[in-house]
């Protein structure tokens, strides 16, 4: 199963699983939560105690028509297709592959002041988020 792996910090990366529990498992480091972030057919795989745990700060996950922030994925999370009506999760398509690169290509920068977290995702768009 082809999967797009965003490490903290880091561009994304195209890799290759098996798509068992245990290879999912294995790229988030723990048990996994699946999020359902954008409008078409892709899900987010991301380590279920991210947040919990202390785990570092990733991407925030953002409303689409607003570009508003409404949550903020800890550690290392992943991208697959999630087909309706399939009962596995299967590989991006190259289209997929592709424009999700595109999209989480610039790691964000987060600096946490009092109970706020701002958050850079390059020069032009900064953002504050309500911890």
């Amino acid at each position: 199963m082809k999967i797009l792996k965003i490490e903290p910090g880091k561009s994304p990366v195209e890799m290759e699983i098996d798509g068992s529990l245990e290879s999912m498992q294995s790229v988030v480091g723990g048990m996994i939560q699946a999020v359902f972030p954008f409008h078409e057919e892709v899900v987010l795989i991301c380590n279920e105690e991210g947040k919990l745990t202390g785990l570092p700060y990733n991407r925030t996950l953002r409303r689409e028509e607003a570009n508003e922030i409404y949550d903020i994925i800890c550690g290392t999370c992943f991208l697959c297709g999630a087909p309706t009506g399939c009962e596995h999760f299967t590989s991006l398509t190259p289209e997929q592959l592709q424009k999700y690169t595109a999209y989480y290509k610039q790691p964000e920068l987060f600096m946490k002041i009092g109970n706020r977290l701002i958050v850079i995702k390059n020069e032009e768009d900064i953002y504050g988020y309500n911890l």
